[in-house]
């Protein structure tokens, strides 16, 4: 086998670290932006829950309650 050259070896390091720094970048963004959508939705929903509940009101219904949860398997009963 031949020798491996010291200086193609640190090159190739080098463009894997900045590949791997790369991914890690565009993961993070795409990261922020799923977090961003998801806060934006959460807020999208408790608006849309709200506006539900003024209108309910406004036509005179009464809020319905859910049902209380059954309990899990393995918890106490």
């Amino acid at each position: 086998m031949a020798e491996t050259d010291p200086k193609s070896v640190q090159d190739l390091t080098n463009v894997v670290q900045t590949l791997l720094q790369q991914m890690q970048d565009k993961f993070q963004t795409m990261s922020d932006q799923i977090i961003g959508r998801n806060i934006e939705m959460s807020t999208r929903i408790d608006d849309l829950e709200k506006n539900i509940a003024d209108l309910m009101t406004q036509a005179g219904v009464e809020e319905i309650e859910a049902p209380p949860e059954k309990p899990k398997e393995g918890q106490g009963s």
